[in-house]
């Protein structure tokens, strides 16, 4: 089998490609290199300079590489960018993932890994998400992911495409330095960035019904992740029907905002900083943690890291990127 990776050149698609070839797999990657790093990509994996809005690259690539499944990871992801520019999210998110199905209909490829969000399931007032709790996305970000998961089943009983859409929780964490995590989106690096310039970590909001009134969230190395994808990828691969998968990644535990500052400050040395508590963001739930029992029947994976290995592992990597730090 012969891979194509796109969004391969970014934090978690460089994570899905060390796997994958760990696994002894063919690997291919797909990146725009707008947020992507073309350094991340091994120098003996063939880096492709593009957008899967660009058929006629798409229709190329998989005849010159022998393509055989696809694992789509390219995408637009900041919720906040999203709510700014819902129209370029929909053209980057959905029309490329129309053209890739295109492209893999006409070309034969049969088999897709979808990388999907928790984003999808919006606010959802329940103790564990569920792959059945209804989706009702609160953004144009998860909206995006929603409509991505309909047509890649669409296109996958219409085309006798296999499917796996992977909801991804919070994810954190480092294999190795290198492909650590260079943007400051998620709470770990956000707390980095403010530790490393003598600012205190922010916290939104410590009035939700939760214990200790911060909200409350599942993470997952994305180590975790990346073998999530590759057993995935051999699912859907095995002999017999053509599959539809919808699988949430998460360790099933929920870890409070609170517990996560305050833990980075021991492991970073700084236990001696006080967060700054500011006023709740728009559109956060008190509480999304993922049910990952599906996902341990379906494919046999369960999560191997917890939070620690999780925050010690980013903190080399942040250190790796910020040698000040």
């Amino acid at each position: 089998m012969s891979y194509l990776i796109t969004g391969g050149a970014g934090y978690i698609g460089s994570h899905v490609v060390r796997a994958l070839r760990q696994a002894g797999e063919t690997v291919v990657v797909l990146d725009e290199l707008t947020t992507g790093v073309s350094a991340r990509v091994p120098e003996d994996v063939p880096l492709v300079v593009g957008s899967t809005l660009n058929r006629e690259l798409l229709d190329t690539t998989f005849a010159e590489h022998g393509i055989t499944d696809v694992i789509h990871l390219a995408a637009k992801k900041q919720v906040g960018e999203s709510v700014e520019m819902p129209l370029l999210y929909y053209r980057e998110n959905v029309h490329g993932l129309q053209t890739l199905l295109e492209a893999m209909a006409a070309g034969g490829v049969g088999r897709l890994v979808f990388s999907s969000s928790a984003a999808v399931y919006g606010m959802p007032d329940v103790e564990l998400v569920t792959e059945d709790t209804p989706c009702t996305p609160i953004n144009p970000y998860g909206e995006t992911k929603l409509v991505g998961e309909w047509m890649a089943r669409a296109a996958g009983r219409a085309h006798g495409i296999s499917t796996a859409c992977l909801r991804y929780f919070n994810v954190a964490g480092a294999a190795t330095p290198e492909l650590a995590d260079t943007g400051v989106f998620n709470i770990v690096p956000m707390v980095f960035e403010r530790l490393t310039t003598g600012a205190a970590p922010r916290i939104f909001g410590d009035d939700y019904d939760t214990p200790d009134g911060t909200c409350i969230r599942d993470y997952i190395h994305v180590a975790d992740l990346a073998e999530a994808h590759v057993a995935a990828a051999r699912k859907l691969a095995e002999p017999g029907p053509v599959r539809d998968l919808t699988l949430n990644i998460g360790r099933g535990e929920g870890v409070s905002v609170r517990e996560m500052v305050d833990l980075i400050a021991e492991i970073t040395g700084h236990r001696d900083v006080t967060a700054e508590v500011t006023p709740r963001r728009a559109g956060d739930p008190a509480r999304v943690v993922a049910a990952a029992d599906r996902i341990a029947d379906e494919l046999g994976w369960k999560a191997r890291h917890d939070v620690r290995d999780m925050i010690t592992s980013a903190w080399e990597g942040w250190r790796y990127h910020h040698p000040q730090a």
